[in-house]
């Protein structure tokens, strides 16, 4: 098939009929503001015929910051389990971004390249998960867990003692290991909190166990100052 068959990129096209920079052109694609036939486009080298193209109200140029991406996990998303970038297309949606997100920006596909996943949620965990391109967002939450606080919200079955409690609190819970301490306590029958910095992998479901607790469900709500809340 020759090339002319094939069509033209969409980025030479827009150039030509704006007209503006290949350069520019390319941003305006890649930053969401093109629709080919009432359809965004995002890949400037997207090949089109004769098809109509259309540049948003509004729409600017601009190279895409590294983005950040916050998402409220449900317990078997596998957040373990698959590399950030696949998991992040997977589960991250435009019909699904939070209508109150302050950034008013819904996820590109741009955002999704080269995502890490910080302080991942082992298997049968949920909620706040975080993406991110930014490096140094990175640096700040993998080199800073002992310094971040983590909020927990842990569903079991069982009952505690004084003593047990306490144990939980000073993080000697597991006999001939230390484990962080942090705040535990009860907000419901059957539901503790717990505000950790610092804390391993794991941690949560060691101690529950070790002082004859049950988990049903774990759930992080917050990582520092950004909160569950903020999110869905």
């Amino acid at each position: 098939m020759s090339d002319k068959n094939a069509g033209e990129r969409l980025s030479k096209r827009l150039a030509r009929e704006l007209p503006c920079s290949r350069r520019e052109a390319e941003l305006y694609i890649s930053g969401g503001w093109v629709k080919v036939d009432g359809q965004i486009v995002e890949e400037p080298q997207f090949k089109i015929l004769d098809q109509h193209i259309e540049l948003a109200p509004g729409a600017s140029p601009r190279e895409i910051p590294p983005a950040t991406l916050l998402f409220n996990a449900p317990a078997d998303t596998g957040a373990g389990e698959a590399e950030s970038e696949d998991l992040a297309r997977r589960v991250i949606r435009k019909a699904s971004h939070w209508t109150e997100d302050p950034a008013r920006q819904a996820p590109l596909k741009a955002h999704f390249r080269g995502l890490m996943t910080l302080l991942p949620l082992a298997p049968g965990e949920e909620g706040l998960l975080v993406f991110t391109q930014d490096r140094g967002v990175a640096r700040r939450l993998d080199g800073g867990r002992a310094r971040l606080e983590e909020e927990w919200q842990v569903e079991v079955i069982g009952s505690l003692e004084e003593h047990q409690l306490a144990s939980l609190c000073d993080g000697s819970a597991v006999p001939g290991r230390k484990l962080a301490p942090g705040k535990v306590s009860w907000q419901s029958e059957t539901r503790l909190r717990f505000a950790l910095k610092g804390m391993v992998p794991g941690q949560l479901e060691l101690m529950c166990r070790a002082v004859g607790l049950t988990i049903v469900e774990t759930r992080r709500l917050r990582i520092g100052g950004v909160s569950l809340g903020r999110v869905c």
